[in-house]
């Protein structure tokens, strides 16, 4: 049982709420510290800096001596736009496997873009269809590249990635991967899984602050991007050739979050690299599904679809919960969680990643009971 005795507010050690959100994220105190400095972008600790941080991020991925990172300015939809930008050729053709918005706003790039795509959906709660991908990839021969969300943080659904790249080789073709809500915890392994491109960001599973993106690529992939881009600035080839020469950014860096990432990357393998981290974020996962639960809420998904990043649950029928006041109410008690983003049902949704541990996520339980308790209700019906 869930004791739902009073308690103080909540607070990380900087003193603001914990956010049980897809990103940004609670983030460590040291991370935080570590933006307390000013570099020039052409000082010489930063460039070996920024060297060391993108050797790390092939590092993640297994990807020494075959594979490149490129760093950009901006949210994760800045290297997602330039991913596709750069790797989709004006001549070539995108398959775009679709079961969340994010699948939905590559789309959208590649109508800004005018490049030609083609879209395979699945509902918003149910895993890319790889036999499907399969059929489509032998029917259709203009299909250059094939494209796929890691972790739909729509639903928080985790996508077939092993299966997904096993048929996009089996038909030479090239693949591309939106890791940004799964990267550093779920395995995106090169010696396992044949891709062309990830991307990610510097917050979500590696916990720095946001405001930088990242393409890890195969190197003999990246080398064929010369001239694709319809961007200046989402020039990734532009900026590769760039950092190999003078391994600097061509424009204005982000400086502070760059130390921030570093002091982040250093944690991250202090904690055991993807196992250690994802291992933490299962956990976080358990603890809230189980005790959300035991209340009566009921998860959009079966575990075996659940990736351990966020958990959408069905709001509840009951006429006495208000999500809106349940929210505020979370929040008044040290807890940040997200609205639904589905449009198969109504929802919302609860982040299990950041600098979150177990009894966090405890604490997090005894805030959401306290709430119930508010509106006079015992166990909640999240489905009529």
């Amino acid at each position: 049982m869930i004791d739902s005795t009073s308690h103080e507010a909540a607070s990380s050690p900087s003193g603001d709420p914990y956010l049980l959100t897809p990103g940004p994220l609670t983030t460590s105190l040291t991370v935080k510290q570590a933006m307390l400095h000013d570099y020039g972008s052409r000082d010489a600790n930063f460039i070996e800096l920024n060297a060391r941080i993108l050797d790390r991020l092939v590092a993640i991925v297994k990807g020494e001596g075959r594979y490149v990172a490129v760093p950009l300015q901006g949210s994760g939809t800045f290297v997602v736009e330039a991913m596709i930008g750069n790797f989709v050729p004006a001549d070539g053709k995108l398959l775009i496997l679709i079961n969340g918005a994010y699948g939905q706003r590559i789309a959208k790039i590649c109508d800004y873009y005018k490049r030609s795509y083609q879209i395979q959906e699945s509902p918003e709660d149910v895993p890319v269809d790889t036999a499907l991908l399969d059929a489509t990839l032998e029917a259709d021969a203009a299909i250059s590249h094939v494209v796929v969300v890691h972790c739909e943080t729509t639903s928080g659904i985790l996508n077939p990635l092993q299966q997904v790249s096993q048929v996009v080789a089996r038909h030479n073709r090239s693949l591309l991967i939106d890791s940004m809500s799964a990267f550093g915890a779920l395995p995106v392994d090169s010696t396992e899984i044949e891709f062309d491109a990830v991307v990610a960001s510097s917050n979500k599973c590696l916990e720095g602050a946001p405001g930088m993106g990242f393409c890890v690529a195969r190197e003999s992939a990246m080398e064929k991007t010369e001239g694709n881009s319809p961007s200046l600035v989402l020039d990734l080839y532009d900026q590769w050739r760039a950092m190999q020469k003078n391994r600097q950014w061509r424009f204005t860096p982000p400086t502070h979050v760059l130390l921030a990432f570093d002091q982040a990357l250093s944690e991250y393998e202090e904690e055991g690299g993807v196992s250690g981290r994802g291992g933490r974020y299962r956990a976080n996962c358990d603890v809230l599904v189980s005790g959300m639960r035991e209340m009566g809420f009921t998860t959009l998904l079966p575990d075996e679809l659940q990736a351990p990043i966020i958990v959408t649950f069905h709001m509840p029928t009951n006429p006495e919960f208000d999500f809106n006041a349940f929210y505020d109410g979370l929040k008044d008690q040290g807890y940040v969680i997200y609205p639904g983003k589905l449009t198969v049902a109504d929802s919302f949704r609860m982040g299990c990643i950041g600098r979150l541990d177990q009894q966090h996520m405890r604490d997090a339980l005894v805030a959401v009971r306290n709430m119930l308790d508010q509106f006079g209700i015992e166990s909640v019906n999240s489905i009529s």
